[in-house]
């Protein structure tokens, strides 16, 4: 049985320690928290990578559970603290079962799971693929915007790879002032270009798009290259295709090879998470046997810390932080909260006597 509270009503329940509540959130609730939030979702990212580098938040790494019959699945479990405005604590648990696409469903899923800083009790599960699409996007949005603040504006952008992360991208972007006089797309698949071509096209956009069915054609043509593939390795290996010094967003972190980030300044979101699990950095370090390569964190960029070069390729490569599907998901629950949309679990929590 569901009811739905009221923002004061949460508050007079939520600390008594005697009945814990707990709500769920649905997919259509955070899609209808998040919708044209665009510039406010990057901010709260931006101010929670902020966070994460003053050394207010716990990022533990990721545990990846995989499957000796199933070796293209997995499911990630990111635990994260988060401090700040947000201060809270908590749990996305995240699948990536790449042969869903050909069943026609989302290769994700997800759910996050938030818990009281005070008692530790969990009071929401949310829908958490939009969350963690959001927050990819919204990141992605940030670094194209302080890694381009040093050159001219790209104006000619690339999505290699047309699935749903490209499709969340291109909307932050957009939400955010970028324009482009032409979208280059590239997919193994016909089937995911037609149809980012038609998202394209439904979002109003006027930028001149282009097919492209060779990666160098599209890497060369693009002054913004955005990976957003389901690769598990290393498939582009020629830096000279990147002599143009694009900035490039690597969120699938396992598509350039180490050659082409040794030719270039390359940034992360953490040192720590995004060199592990054969991620290209990862690889880098473990042919050089040190991490001179790196030029810094985004942080670093945004504090001043680190400048990314225009004379050079210039390659962000985000390990995806707990913190932020944390930072998000609390900004949805709020955002229902305010709006009187809690939907509470009657007695979720049960025998919370501890002597019967």
């Amino acid at each position: 049985m569901t009811q739905t509270v009221s923002p004061s009503t949460r508050r007079a329940t939520a600390r008594p320690a005697s009945v814990p509540t707990f709500s769920v959130i649905s997919g259509e609730q955070v899609q209808q928290a998040l919708s044209g939030r665009e510039k406010e979702i990057v901010d709260l990212i931006e101010a929670t990578y902020r966070l994460h580098g003053a050394g207010d938040s716990v990022n533990p790494p990721s545990y990846f559970l995989r499957f000796p019959d199933r070796p293209t699945a997995r499911i990630i479990a990111l635990p994260a603290s988060v401090g700040g405005s947000v201060h809270v604590d908590g749990l996305k648990w995240i699948s990536s079962f790449p042969e869903n696409v050909k069943a026609g469903l989302p290769r994700a899923s997800a759910v996050l799971i938030l818990n009281d800083p005070d008692t530790g009790y969990p009071f929401a599960c949310l829908e958490s693929s939009i969350i963690s699409a959001t927050r990819t996007a919204a990141s992605a949005a940030l670094a194209a915007d302080w890694l381009s603040r040093t050159r001219t504006r790209p104006t000619r952008v690339g999505f290699f790879g047309t699935g749903l992360i490209a499709r969340y991208i291109h909307t932050f972007l957009a939400g955010t002032g970028w324009t482009f006089d032409t979208i280059g797309v590239h997919d193994v698949s016909p089937d995911s270009t037609t149809g980012f071509c038609g998202y394209l096209k439904q979002a109003g956009s006027t930028a001149e798009v282009t097919v492209h069915d060779s990666a160098e054609d599209l890497i060369r043509s693009s002054d913004l290259v955005i990976f957003a593939t389901v690769a598990g390795e290393p498939h582009v290996t020629s830096p000279a295709w990147f002599d143009h010094n694009p900035v490039v967003l690597h969120i699938s972190l396992r598509d350039l090879s180490p050659e082409v980030l040794l030719h270039a300044a390359n940034f992360v979101d953490d040192v720590e998470h995004c060199l592990k699990a054969d991620t290209s950095p990862h690889l880098v370090e473990q042919r050089t046997g040190n991490r001179d390569f790196l030029n810094g964190t985004l942080n670093d960029v945004m504090l001043g810390r680190a400048a990314p070069p225009a004379d050079r390729p210039v390659i962000f490569s985000p390990f995806g932080l707990g913190v932020l599907d944390l930072a998000v998901g609390k900004y949805v629950y709020d955002q229902a909260a305010e709006a009187g949309n809690l939907r509470l679990i009657d007695d979720f929590f049960h025998d919370l006597r501890r002597y019967g």
